[in-house]
């Protein structure tokens, strides 16, 4: 279980950062290198999710969904210096709740 978290986490921070770096070429006006970065973050970010040990690509996918929205809440308050309210927070539980039931319920 602790190498699958690891790699969502990765995913995540790579999907992330790689879009930022783009973001911040398109949006900031930064140098072109911030954007081509951005790109081979955002390949290795298609990568690191066939590293998991689960069968199925949709549920993968699906659980890392509601990673990439914890995900996204920490960077935007970390980075962007916007700090999440109530429904940002419940938003998040009620996503990572429903990611660890896709991933980890019994299945027959």
């Amino acid at each position: 279980m602790f190498k699958a978290i690891l790699l969502f986490i990765l995913a995540g921070l790579a999907e992330i950062g790689g879009g930022y770096l783009i973001w911040l070429t398109i949006k900031e006006h930064k140098t072109v290198l911030y954007a081509i970065i951005g790109g081979v973050i955002l390949v290795a970010y298609g990568i690191i999710p066939t590293l998991q040990t689960f069968p199925s690509f949709g549920r993968v996918y699906a659980a890392y969904g509601g990673v990439f929205i914890i995900l996204s809440i920490l960077w935007g308050w970390a980075i962007d210096q916007k700090t999440p309210d109530f429904y940002d927070w419940l938003g998040t539980i009620i996503c990572l709740i429903g990611a660890s039931i896709i991933l980890w319920g019994p299945r027959s």
